[in-house]
Parts: C-alpha cells; sequence; structure tokens
C-alpha cells in the first residue's frame, strides 16, 4: 500500500516551506521533498566559518555529493554544477540544502515599485500579468510571516510605496549604522546628474526593510531574538534574528512531512488529460522513488525548477522554459572615506539610496538601487585578511602594520549598484549534452549575456558613483582588473565596467496572460497542466531592482490560496449520489486526510 498525498512540493526555502505551511494549516497532507540534508544550526555555522576564516557563502554548508550546489568561486570556471556557455558568466550561486539559499540570504526585503511590474509598457523586457495591487495584501502576509523591520512613511517618501493607510510594518525600521549616518550628513539633500536623465537627482539616504528581528512596532509584542550586529548575516546569522525557512517549517502542522536527501528526477503527467500524476525521486545513492499526489507544486529555485520541467518534457508548449532568466548585475565601487566609518559590524547593509530605481531613466538605460555596504570591501575589493597581506608584504610590521591596517580597514566603504536586467528569452537554462550530474541526471547549462540597456545602465551606475565620491570627498579605488578576480567584466563604449551576481534568479518558467508566451498563469499554475504550478522567483516577469524574496513570498502566499481551492475541487463528488473515495471536506478549512490507495 502506498500513500497519496494531497500535494508535494519540491524543495524546502523558502517558496515551498510557506506554501507548505499553508496547505498544511488547512488540514491537506503534504509531502515536502528537499534534494540537500539538514545541515546544522545557525549558531553552529556561523562559528564554523569564522573557524575557517571566512570564504564563500556557502563554504561552512556541509558538502552534497549526490545535490550539487554552484559556488560563487566556479561559476566562471569549465568545473562546478552549472555549464557556462557564455557569452558573459551567469554569476550568481544557490543552495541545495533543507531551507535553501534562504539560510545564507541578505535578509533585505524590499517591496517592487508599481513601476516594476510593467517593465513592457516603458519599453524593455515583460509586464506582469497582475498588478502591485494584486500583490500589496500578500506583502502584508509575507511581511508578517518573514517578520520585515521597517518604516512605513520613509517606504511611502523616499520610494513611492502606495502602503494602506495607517499599515505599519511589524517591526520598526533597524538603526542605521554609523556609515549610514556619516553619508546622510554629507549627502542627503543633494543632487546628482545621471547622463541619461535631463534633470538632477536628488538623494537620500534611505533606511532598507529586513527580514531580522528589530523592535516590535507594537509594544509587548514577542520578536525572538534581536539582530546584534555580528557581520556574519551571509552565510549565517548566530542569533537567529535573521529569518529563514526553518523557522517557518517549526510551525508546520502535523500533516506536513520532511524528507531530506531526495533529488527529484521527473515530474509525471497523464498523457491524456495532461494532469501531474505524481513525480520519481532519486535518494542519494541512486535508489529510485514514485510519490502519487493531486497536486504537484515545483519550488526549488528558477534554475532547479526550469531543469526539471526539461527533464519531464512539460509545460514547455510556450518554448519558455528556461528562457529568460535574469538576475541583479551588480556594479560595486568603493573607496576611503576622510574619517573613520566602523565598518564590519552589523547587517551588510542597513541603507540605501531609491532615486534611481523609477522615473523617466528608464526608458533609456537600466533603473539601479544603490545599496550602501557596512562590511567595507570585502566583497568589493577584498576582506580584511587581503589588506593585511598586502601590508605585510610590503614590508609592514609591529606598529606601524597596526596602524596602517587599523587606518585604512576603518575608512573602507562600498556601493552597490542593483541593476535591473528586463526578461530576454535569449538568455536561459538548458540541460547540457555532455555532462551529468552524480545521479546521472543532465547539468544544467546556462547562456547569459548583459544588453546595450544594461550596460547603459552601468556607465550611469558609475557616473553617479563618481559625483557621490566626489561629495563625500572620498578616495576612490575602483578597478575591474583583467582576470579571475573579475569575471564578470564588461567592455561598454570604451569603459570598463565589472559585476558580480547578486543571487536573484529569476524567469525561467515565466508567468503571463497567454499559454502561447509563458509557462505559467498569475497563480503560477501550468497553462499545459491544471495541477502543476511552479512557484519561486522563475515566475516573474521582471525582478525591478529590489531583492526579490518578499515579492517572491508574496506570490507563494497568494498562489497557496488557489491551490486550497484546487484541493478543494479535487474532492468534489463527481455527480449528486455518485460514491466516491474521497469523501468532501466537513469543513472549508478542515479537509479529511487522504486514504491509503493501492
Amino acid at each position: 500500500m502506498s500513500v497519496r498525498w494531497d500535494a508535494v512540493v519540491v524543495g524546502a526555502g523558502i517558496a515551498g516551506s510557506l506554501v507548505a505551511q499553508r496547505l498544511g494549516a488547512q488540514g491537506w497532507r503534504v509531502l515536502v521533498l528537499e534534494a540537500g540534508r539538514t545541515v546544522p544550526g545557525a549558531a553552529e555555522t556561523a562559528a564554523a566559518y569564522r573557524a575557517a576564516g571566512g570564504g564563500p557563502p556557502t563554504s561552512p554548508y556541509p558538502h552534497n555529493p549526490d545535490a550539487p550546489s554552484p559556488d560563487v568561486g566556479d561559476l566562471a570556471g569549465p568545473g562546478g554544477h552549472l555549464v557556462q556557455h557564455g557569452p558573459l558568466p551567469y554569476a550568481s550561486g544557490y543552495l541545495r540544502a533543507n531551507g535553501g539559499t534562504g539560510l545564507l540570504w541578505t535578509g533585505l526585503t524590499p517591496r517592487m515599485h508599481p513601476e516594476d511590474f510593467r517593465t513592457a509598457d516603458l519599453g524593455h523586457g515583460r509586464n506582469w500579468p497582475i498588478g502591485y495591487d494584486d500583490l500589496e495584501p500578500h506583502y502584508r502576509d509575507a511581511e508578517r510571516e518573514l517578520g520585515v523591520a521597517a518604516d512605513a512613511h520613509d517606504q511611502r517618501t523616499a520610494v513611492g510605496l502606495p502602503l494602506p493607510d495607517g499599515y505599519e510594518f511589524p517591526m520598526r525600521a533597524l538603526p542605521p549604522s554609523y556609515l549610514d549616518r556619516r553619508l546622510a550628513r554629507d549627502l542627503d539633500g543633494r543632487t546628482v546628474r545621471d547622463p541619461a536623465v535631463r534633470a538632477p537627482a536628488r538623494v537620500a539616504v534611505t533606511a532598507t526593510p529586513h527580514a531580522r528581528n528589530g523592535r516590535p512596532t507594537r509594544p509587548g509584542e514577542a520578536t525572538g531574538p534581536l539582530c546584534a550586529g555580528s557581520a556574519s548575516c551571509v552565510p549565517a546569522c548566530p542569533t537567529g534574528a535573521k529569518y529563514t525557512p526553518r523557522r517557518t517549517q517549526a510551525g508546520w502542522s502535523a500533516s506536513v512531512e520532511l524528507r531530506t536527501e531526495a533529488v527529484v528526477s521527473r515530474v509525471l503527467a497523464d498523457p491524456v488529460t495532461g494532469r501531474a500524476t505524481g513525480l520519481e525521486y532519486l535518494t542519494y545513492g541512486g535508489e529510485a522513488h514514485r510519490v502519487d499526489a493531486g497536486l504537484v507544486v515545483l519550488a526549488a529555485h528558477a534554475i532547479e525548477n526550469a531543469r526539471l520541467l526539461l527533464l519531464s518534457g512539460l509545460a514547455n508548449r510556450s518554448d519558455q522554459v528556461g528562457r529568460n532568466l535574469m538576475d541583479h548585475p551588480a556594479l560595486l565601487t568603493w573607496g576611503l572615506m576622510p574619517g573613520p566609518v566602523g565598518p564590519y559590524r552589523g547587517p551588510g547593509s542597513t541603507s540605501g539610496l531609491e532615486a534611481f530605481r523609477f522615473g523617466a531613466g528608464r526608458e533609456r538605460r537600466a533603473p539601479f538601487r544603490i545599496e550602501i555596504g557596512n562590511w567595507g570591501w570585502s566583497w568589493a575589493g577584498g576582506d580584511p585578511q587581503s589588506e593585511a597581506r598586502a601590508a605585510l608584504a610590503a614590508g609592514l610590521r609591529g606598529k606601524e602594520l597596526r596602524e596602517r591596517l587599523g587606518d585604512r580597514l576603518g575608512r573602507q566603504f562600498s556601493l552597490q549598484f542593483e541593476l535591473e536586467q528586463p526578461a530576454d528569452p535569449a538568455n536561459r537554462v538548458t540541460l547540457d549534452p555532455d555532462r551529468r550530474d552524480p545521479l546521472g541526471l543532465p547539468s544544467p547549462a546556462i547562456r547569459y549575456d548583459l544588453t546595450a540597456y544594461v550596460r547603459d545602465g552601468m556607465a550611469s551606475a558609475r557616473a553617479v558613483s563618481d559625483q557621490l565620491f566626489a561629495l563625500l570627498g572620498a578616495e576612490d579605488h575602483t578597478a575591474y582588473p583583467a582576470g579571475s578576480q573579475w569575471p564578470g567584466r564588461v567592455e561598454h563604449e570604451g569603459a570598463v565596467y565589472g559585476y558580480r551576481g547578486a543571487g536573484h534568479a529569476g524567469g525561467t518558467h515565466v508567468m503571463g496572460d497567454t499559454p502561447g508566451t509563458s509557462v505559467v498563469d498569475q497563480w503560477q499554475r501550468s497553462w499545459d497542466h491544471p495541477n502543476l504550478y511552479a512557484v519561486g522567483c522563475g515566475s516573474m516577469p521582471s525582478l525591478g531592482t529590489s531583492n526579490p524574496t518578499l515579492s517572491m513570498a508574496a506570490l507563494a502566499l497568494r498562489s497557496a490560496e488557489r491551490m486550497h481551492l484546487d484541493l478543494l475541487e479535487l474532492r468534489r463528488p463527481l455527480a449528486v449520489g455518485a460514491s466516491s473515495a474521497a469523501t468532501p471536506p466537513s469543513s472549508a478549512n478542515r479537509p479529511a486526510p487522504n486514504p491509503e490507495t493501492p
């Protein structure tokens, strides 16, 4: 006898964990299959990271030979999980583990701007089949689930978000860093010129929404451990203040079951009706298993979702599965402030500059959001250890060495320009015909490039950076030398720019209005298979300039409502008086569990 589940969810990251939580709360029997392992807790992971002296974000997490993760260190080379076919490297990694990349994300949760939902109307990319107003109540729901700290007044005035009257985020905005305050003193109210826009832009340092515990908006409400400014949010928050999917999983009902080390290899569908019937998965070592379910939900990351659909030969009537791969190419600039700014404390970024995310210039160049980096040059020009090695190589010792490091490290700061990359069907995920992973499944292959529109955005971003540095009296040390340090290096109109991946993959199973031009509908439900969902950033037709996690969570919660209705419809008797092994639920909120079936 085998169990037929109401729903099976592939992936235990943020989207998959939220969907499982909502369906389980309605009484549905849900199986969650996760390719990776359950990893140690955040405090243990952070301690291991410190003991190892740092490393790439995935380095403190256990290696899974049968479910490898692409790491930023091997994205440009011939090895690694992703096969790169150029012309430029896709520069973002992700983690295959229980919790997914939601274990090591930065925790930043800005909403998308209303303008971001209609980029095609502005001449680039795709429009969404829904608008900001359709997603707004689910944004609020996601902010409650993730525990977002932000200031509603700032988000209205500086970002232009139409928040409901009286709305307050669950927690007050995190306090600005000392660097934030220094930059605000010198920049607030000043203007800079974007070469793509006629009018100057007025800048203001604005607090960034975070999914990490701060002071509750309503006094007396419990929030869990507070952010202690540990500066190890990536790869792990040692206090547990940052949201991870493990927090949602702790609230799963008893009707939700998690199986780790389960690598899904194929989604099964009835060739006549098109309905998904279940899936097959491999455990480590290659043993095959089958799961039958009334609803199949793919929530395994934009690249892995596309890979699984391609492996299954499903949902691709539009020929858009795997296409429209997007990220936020991150242009970094860095330098030394005139005086100490206290870097390497607090979350990686607590504030940013919002003036270039929207407006007239968007028609001519990619918009961008500017993150103010609290962690010195660690991502851009090298970590403190590299600064120490350079000083030692120069012959500095003793007091002279200490003074040099104290001065240089204490004045470091960086700016990160996250540029929108419109959906482009030429940027895509395919199955590599020659390489397979340890379980014998074809490896995902990437074709990736940046259009002139994005490169024009880089040119504007660099021009803005130069003006900001001048207003701050900062010494610019930005450089993008050829070589392994900057595999994401482009030349555009005589200038050289370097980018890093932001870890914001999207677009690979894009949603739309018609089955001929998109993979899923507005509910993230396959046009071709009415009980198959592909949720996550892969459904997003555009990313705007904001970190996409909150939008992904809001979409997942919205889709979970539709999934519940679909499951209720499956339980409805075919005709009055007809016998059925599955009876209707006794109430809308508590359907009876499925019986075991042969």
